[in-house]
């Protein structure tokens, strides 16, 4: 959002206010201070391996009461995280208009992402204005009864973002004697235990190659952490680390090889900067991508996963051919077009 948050701060008829619920603080205060964001509002909400219901009940609250005093005409955010589905939720108690940005993704299975395709859903039945990524996006959200006229297509500000940084960071060293580097990234609730496990087996398998060097930032979830500590750590090919700040995940992405990860963000940033991308996971919501071939979906069974790296660390002609098609999630405009967008919803609103 901080491309958004940027562009409306410019506006004369915006007065905009940013609510940070801090759900993650760690990954919080440190982009916030590269984009130089100063949060007007930060519940600071988040707690040691806290539980949904716990967590969406405290948001709820805590949230209500800020628009309760705030009294916005408008609540935007961004994404499929209980900080989303709760802003909407109480956006909506309050009749306040809601806009949701990267709104329409589905990946069909209420169970995967978990929570975040629920979140999603329940959001979509909140918003008053959909931005939607991709015209993929758009038809999920009319065939489950959105309004066209609601509905607005303008590609992901994450690629502003991405673009934004991409111009203020420096490519980071990180591929000692010559060995090409691998990011990892693994953190969904749905990988908890066995099928991580596979996925450690399959990044074993790729580091024994001895050619390769496997960077993988930790999430802080004690889940995620305690597996990765268990299964990986003492390789000397695979360097587990903590989360990256935001302009050093950049520079990470730029020195890396291939990128392999269940993140969702990656797959919309990585073809940005000509980096194929292997989904591990069964099912994703941004099959834009793989249609494109920027990614390509390989689930979690360790001999798909190192058969799909081998390829496109050995073959030279697929590995071009998942790095040079565009970037089917937005070249760079997304914040400008949004803010067009709701400069006339302001207009709607005052007149």
């Amino acid at each position: 959002m901080a491309p958004v948050i940027m562009a409306l701060r410019r506006e004369e008829w915006a007065d905009c206010r940013v609510l940070a619920t801090a759900q993650h603080r760690e990954m919080l205060d440190s982009v916030l201070d590269f984009f130089g964001i100063d949060p007007d509002r930060d519940l600071d909400l988040m707690q040691h391996d806290q539980l949904l219901a716990d967590l969406t009940s405290r948001m709820i609250a805590a949230t209500d009461a800020v628009f309760d005093e705030e009294r916005p005409d408008l609540v935007i955010a961004q994404g499929d995280t209980t900080t989303v589905m709760t802003a909407a939720l109480c956006a909506f108690y309050r009749r306040i208009r809601f806009a949701h940005v990267e709104a329409g993704l589905r990946s069909g299975n209420p169970r995967i992402p978990f929570p975040e395709e629920a979140n999603r859903a329940i959001t979509a039945r909140l918003a008053a204005v959909h931005f939607a990524p991709t015209d993929h996006a758009r038809m999920n959200l009319l065939r489950e009864g959105v309004l066209a006229s609601n509905v607005h297509v303008v590609g992901n500000p994450v690629v502003d973002a991405l673009l934004w940084t991409k111009e203020r960071v420096e490519e980071a060293v990180l591929q000692p004697d010559g060995r090409r580097l691998v990011l990892v990234t693994v953190h969904r609730r749905e990988h908890f235990g066995e099928p991580f496990e596979r996925i450690a087996r399959a990044l074993r398998a790729i580091a024994d190659r001895g050619d390769v060097d496997l960077l993988y930032p930790v999430h802080p979830n004690p889940n995620v952490r305690s597996a990765a500590q268990r299964l990986l750590e003492g390789h000397e090919r695979i360097e587990l680390v903590e989360p990256l700040d935001y302009p050093d995940m950049v520079a990470a992405m730029q020195a890396a090889t291939l990128i392999m990860t269940d993140s969702g963000g990656l797959q919309e940033e990585a073809p940005s900067l000509d980096k194929p991308v292997l989904v591990m996971r069964d099912e994703t919501e941004r099959i834009e991508g793989i249609a494109a071939g920027t990614a390509r979906l390989v689930g979690t069974d360790p001999e798909r996963i190192v058969a799909s790296a081998t390829e496109l660390l050995d073959d030279p002609s697929a590995y071009q051919a998942m790095a040079a098609p565009a970037n089917p999630y937005g070249s760079g405009d997304t914040a400008e077009r949004i803010v067009e967008i709701l400069r006339g919803d302001a207009a709607g609103i005052s007149g």
